[in-house]
């Protein structure tokens, strides 16, 4: 499958494009900048430059699936959070549907979907704006999957993760964007997965089995 990546130059993203170019599936980065597309180009990777500010129409022609793995920043202003992680989001989602691209990934947030008495007071916009995105996905027809990884760190991934619709467990855990990109990887095909919201954190077990037990 083909396979466009929103957000391609984060830090999720560039791992998810490196590890697609060596799967079975074919990477097409979505960027903002030129200099970023040279980036990619130079590594054989098919590139399309497209803000989500604007019209993205054009990203959309001859891929099969979508991963939206386009986010703010921890220094990012309120607004541009909910510019990006709400109304860019619903404009990916709105896109796909208009391009019949009917696999769709969402990279949301742990806690997105729980309590907002539960979220931070520091990050209430973020969380609040992944929800919304998250609950315009949920009322679509598309095959979804929205994944919600925890805290992220760079550490090298172990392949080794817990995925399920809800973790109880949250205390003092975190999950490397490697293996963020390991479980997406895997999530594409998986056809046990759509119209499922997971939880994901560092575990003991294997990416593929992971995902293979999703009912």
């Amino acid at each position: 499958m083909k396979i466009l990546i929103i957000g391609a130059n984060g830090q999720i993203g560039t791992r998810l494009v490196k590890q697609l170019k060596e799967s079975e599936h074919t990477p097409v980065a979505m960027v903002r900048k030129k200099d970023q597309v040279d980036q990619f180009e130079n590594e054989g990777i098919e590139t399309v430059l497209a803000d989500l500010e604007e019209d993205i129409g054009h990203a959309f022609k001859n891929v099969d699936g979508v991963v939206f793995s386009a986010g703010s920043g921890a220094h990012t202003p309120e607004s541009q959070t909910k510019v990006i992680d709400e109304q860019g989001a619903i404009k990916a989602i709105d896109t796909a549907l208009d391009a019949g691209v009917n696999r769709f990934i969402m990279v949301s947030a742990l806690m997105a979907n729980r309590d907002p008495d539960a979220w931070p007071d520091s990050m209430q916009h973020y969380y609040e704006a992944k929800s919304k995105a998250d609950d315009y996905l949920r009322s679509t027809d598309l095959n979804y999957t929205i994944l919600m990884p925890g805290r992220l760190t760079n550490d090298e991934g172990n392949r080794k993760v817990e995925l399920n619709e809800k973790i109880s467990d949250l205390e003092g855990r975190s999950i490397t964007r490697d293996d963020v990109a390991s479980v997406i990887v895997e999530l594409i095909d998986s056809e046990n997965t759509y119209h499922k919201s997971l939880d994901l954190l560092q575990g003991d077990e294997p990416v593929r089995e992971a995902v293979a037990k999703i009912s």
